[in-house]
């Protein structure tokens, strides 16, 4: 079992001109409505994506979810975006988005990447201080699928309710459970069980979405089109080390080579990043892994050679490699790349650097992408949702729950009679794609991610145990970017595109005549 230290930083760092049509802010408070009563702000808008002008309700808003026997257990805040001229539901899709942490709300997909507007921040430094500035987003979703941000119970301004506590709900079958209701009650109040439905979650978010997309599937019988996995976290075991787990050790390797890369400390740069991280691969799962295996009966002359090769493929000192026993973890990485610098990397994103607290530190002590963002993000947001959306002052917005402290990382798998002692939602997606032939998955990995590196990423999708038929419908794309690739303008730009084409490729299957093209991979 991993330690409390390594659970808690699992996802912790995510917990990191107007339009026209708007409506003026009203009054900042309102009358509250009963606890279990539901709630929406609706305004109009309008935006410009690709040269034409796209109309849209956004509605902020909570919906009372029950449970088996109808007794209201949650009150959930969400945002969606919908077109107000939609006649036919079945030609509209639907996509439902968070990100993870656990604990964290949907501010970071929804003002980076998803939603009509966008929060300006610095790519690769910190964001300079308030005033920060929202601008239309143009790589915007909204023009291809209706949207609805949703923010887990003790985030946004979601909460339990009666008898529940928010503590209830953390835990990863719980979440699963909760969220699931969340969408099945959102699609059966608006009409929406015949439209196309997609998910799309971040980090944990990936996590939940392999979980729900078999839950509704296998128990309500709500079939989807597609799963959107942004910077993958399905196998803990696969991402995070502790004693006895070697597995992150070789995965985590090409990642360093791509940051050391970047940061110009090879001994040796390659010309060719993409045929270096290929080599790195190969070598990471093939002779560093087998020696990994050997443990202590690892001979000197392979332990040389491993450090060597270590040092080549890092930048690292072959005496640190050495010191560290051939396996540095991502916070030993972090704070040593740059030390002589006194600069801390990056975790979600390796291109960040920050100033280094204690240049003495075994372990980096912050994220520098996390602390150079989350304010512009924080506070831009808060200003969108009580300003442009119109939601009363006297409700609080929690931006990061404190839920991962006391998480519950048990996990039920299909199949399996007993929980997993920590979460692996892989088999979740396994039975999920095999449960509907039609479903699509597509991948989104930064290659500058030490949270959910790509390497982790490719063992995950290629131990999923799927029949070789349904393989490709696991389609993997890579970023010049980390695990939040939106902050990375080009990024952004090819992110829209790779997710409107999956979209525009799946949201027919199973319409007369897109059988054969559906079965064919389109």
């Amino acid at each position: 079992m991993p330690t409390i230290r390594f659970l808690l930083a699992a996802f912790a760092c995510l917990l990191p001109a107007s339009l026209a049509g708007q409506k003026e802010a009203k009054d900042s408070t309102s009358e509250r409505p009963p606890a279990d009563k539901a709630e929406q702000w609706v305004t109009r808008h309008s935006i410009t994506i690709g040269g034409k002008p796209v109309s849209y309700v956004a509605t902020a808003g909570t919906l009372i979810v029950r449970d088996s026997t109808d007794a209201p257990v949650a009150s959930f805040g969400y945002i969606a975006y919908s077109r107000p001229d939609l006649k036919d539901p079945t030609t509209r899709p639907l996509t439902f988005a968070y990100n993870g942490g656990p604990g964290s709300s949907s501010i970071w997909l929804h003002m980076g990447a998803l939603g009509p507007r966008r929060v300006v921040a610095a790519d690769g430094g910190p964001t300079p201080p308030p005033p920060y500035r929202l601008t239309d987003n143009e790589q915007s979703l909204i023009d291809h699928t209706d949207l609805v941000m949703i923010d887990p119970v003790g985030t946004g301004i979601s909460r339990a309710l009666g008898k529940k506590k928010n503590k209830d709900f953390w835990g990863v079958d719980p979440d699963i459970e909760s969220i699931s209701r969340f969408i099945k009650q959102f699609v059966t109040e608006n009409g929406r069980w015949n439209s196309p439905k997609y998910l799309l979650g971040e980090s944990y978010g990936t996590t939940r979405s392999a979980g729900i997309v078999d839950y509704l599937q296998t128990r309500e019988n709500m079939a989807f089109n597609g799963v959107v996995l942004v910077s993958v976290a399905l196998d803990l075991e696969a991402i995070f080390e502790w004693p006895g787990n070697e597995r992150p050790s070789a995965l985590f390797v090409p990642t360093y080579a791509a940051t050391s890369w970047f940061h110009r400390v090879l001994p040796s740069p390659p010309p060719d990043l993409q045929a270096f991280l290929q080599e790195v691969r190969a070598w990471s799962l093939g002779p560093y892994t087998a020696a990994l295996m050997k443990g202590d009966a690892l001979a000197d002359n392979e332990r040389d050679a491993i450090a060597t090769k270590l040092h080549q493929y890092t930048g690292l000192s072959v005496d640190y490699i050495k010191k560290a026993d051939l396996r540095v973890s991502e916070g030993e990485y972090t704070q040593e790349l740059l030390r002589e610098h006194r600069e801390t990397i990056g975790r979600l994103d390796s291109r960040f650097t920050g100033v280094t607290f204690d240049p003495l530190a075994q372990n980096a002590e912050y994220d520098p992408q996390s602390a150079a963002i989350s304010s512009a993000y924080t506070s831009a947001f808060l200003d969108y949702y009580h300003r442009e959306l119109n939601v009363p002052r006297d409700r609080s917005y929690v931006v990061t729950a404190r839920a991962f402290e006391t998480w519950d990382w048990k996990h039920r798998v299909p199949g399996q009679p007993q929980p997993l002692p920590i979460v692996n939602t892989g088999p979740d997606l396994s039975h999920a794609l095999s449960f509907n032939p039609s479903l699509r998955v597509l991948v989104l990995n930064g290659i500058y991610d030490l949270a959910t590196p790509f390497l982790a990423t490719e063992y995950m999708m290629s131990h999923l145990g799927v029949a070789p038929a349904l393989r490709p419908h696991v389609i993997m794309k890579y970023y010049d970017a980390g695990h939040m690739m939106y902050l990375h303008e080009p990024s952004l730009v090819r992110m829209k595109a790779d997710v409107a084409a999956f979209i525009d490729a799946t949201d027919r299957v199973g319409r007369p005549g897109d059988v054969a093209k559906s079965a064919s991979g389109r």
